[in-house]
């Protein structure tokens, strides 16, 4: 009888355990189908919201009440690190396999969505088709999207008076962020909320702002770069190219593989699920209802911070001044010894952990396969290489870090400086213009899903210490 009821229950989990796999398989078929033939992209949300608003109400009225988890003092006290606290759908990360962005990793994203070229890097236009519906998109959607695109990407004259009024040496995301705000005098949502449009139509205004977002930033974010660094003589856009080749071809960068680097850029620097501050400030800030670009440029500013988005800035500062006191051909033990001076001297070596991740970050890889394919001889390319190599056993044997592998930022600004883009400061706008469509995404179906005002509890020291005093006595 022990050995019939053995058989049993193996026999129930083999087939518990092909129905979870036909299960993530049919999930998996959904996440890259193909979308339908209909090239317009606001049909095809029209279509979909619908469908998602009554999961959302199902997911409340059924399992509202279901606890995630249990909040520590710890979690409190070190910035909500690790709570689960919001809904992005349009991307997840895992600790251990990185960014999923709709389901699908970067490898599967450059395997499955459009390229300007075969073979080419995934144009962003693609990413954004997804992000939005969940399908990847063909080549004709993606096409059509992006003239869609060009065809909104018309600047007032307001928006660069209001740049000019600032000094040149402000810092480019001090001017980006300007434009932004200049920007949003011209806003669908504010002036649709103040005619009283229903809160079931938000997301109609809030498409059409952030698609205009989308289509405008690089046009602002390369006024700013020539302005700054080229006497400010601008470069219109190109007509015939897609939004990453032309924003490479207005900063004023018309090689074939810059045009690629670019794509790639800002392909996988559009989102990092939400918890991350330039997203989770957009969102915060958009559960006021305010508009897009009150919104984004309000993430800009988190963005602008040496812990976010700033940080790509400071890694090419420091691999320059490790050429600058030890050369290029500087040996690994040389570079231990400047690694452990700079970490002795209090600071910390830039491009290395994440809040989140526990292994290299995706987004290094795929950018030191591009390295690998177009630059493998170039001498900061073969010095971030070492650090790979070098970094990650000394932030080991210091014991006080959670993950010592390379992030994003280790590795694009040194892509960026091959191809004759040097001025570090203004790297973190190239990530600004990325990240508007992660932001923008998801803030369309946090208007489309009805999400509520962001409002969470917080507490003193005092409350703490008295609340533990009873939980312990």
């Amino acid at each position: 009888m022990v050995f019939l009821r053995s058989v049993s229950l193996l026999s129930k989990l083999r087939s518990r355990a092909v129905r979870q796999q036909n299960l993530s398989n049919s999930v998996r078929w959904l996440q890259i189908q193909t979308s339908s033939p209909d090239l317009d992209l606001h049909s095809q949300l029209k279509e979909l919201i619908p469908e998602q608003q009554d999961r959302l109400k199902k997911l409340k009225s059924e399992h509202g009440k279901v606890q995630l988890g249990n909040i520590t003092v710890d979690m409190v006290l070190g910035g909500m690190r690790g709570m689960t606290g919001l809904l992005w759908e349009t991307s997840l990360l895992d600790p251990d396999e990185g960014i999923r962005f709709r389901g699908l990793s970067i490898p599967e994203c450059q395997k499955v969505l459009p390229a300007a070229k075969p073979g080419g890097e995934p144009l962003p236009e693609g990413l954004l088709w997804l992000l939005l519906t969940g399908k990847v998109p063909t080549k004709e959607q993606v096409d059509s999207l992006s003239q869609e695109l060009r065809s909104r990407a018309t600047i007032p004259d307001h928006v660069y008076k209001t740049i000019e009024a600032l000094p040149v040496t402000a810092h480019p995301m001090t001017q980006f962020a300007t434009g932004v705000m200049a920007l949003q005098v011209q806003s669908e949502f504010q002036k649709a909320y103040e005619k009283g449009i229903h809160k079931s139509k938000f997301w109609e205004p809030t498409y059409e702002d952030s698609l205009n977002l989308i289509a405008r930033v690089p046009i602002v974010a390369s006024y700013v770069y020539r302005r700054m660094y080229k006497n400010g003589q601008t470069i219109p856009m190109d007509d015939s190219l897609d939004y990453g080749g032309n924003f490479a071809h207005m900063l004023g960068f018309d090689s074939p593989e810059m045009k690629e680097l670019m794509r790639l850029y800002v392909t996988i620097h559009t989102d990092h699920e939400g918890g991350n501050v330039s997203a989770h400030t957009g969102h915060l800030v958009a559960s006021a209802l305010s508009d897009p670009y009150l919104s984004f440029a309000a993430a800009l500013n988190g963005l602008a911070g040496p812990l976010h988005g700033l940080a790509n800035q400071e890694v090419l500062l420091w691999i320059k001044s490790v050429v600058e006191e030890c050369g290029e051909s500087i040996t690994k033990e040389q570079l231990k010894d400047y690694v452990w001076k700079t970490l002795n001297s209090g600071k910390v070596v830039p491009g290395f952990g994440h809040g989140v991740l526990r292994k290299t970050d995706p987004r290094y890889t795929c950018q030191r396969e591009f390295a690998l394919k177009h630059l493998p001889d170039d001498p900061l390319f073969q010095l971030v290489s070492k650090l790979y190599e070098v970094v990650p056993p000394i932030l080991l044997e210091l014991g006080k870090v959670k993950n010592p592998w390379p992030n994003v930022d280790a590795h694009s600004g040194v892509l960026l400086n091959h191809y004759g883009l040097t001025e570090a400061r203004y790297y973190t706008v190239l990530f600004g213009v990325s990240r508007a469509i992660g932001i923008c995404s998801q803030l369309i179906w946090d208007r489309a899903l009805g999400l509520p005002l962001e409002r969470p509890k917080s507490v003193t020291m005092e409350w703490l210490e008295n609340y533990c005093k009873k939980a312990t006595a």
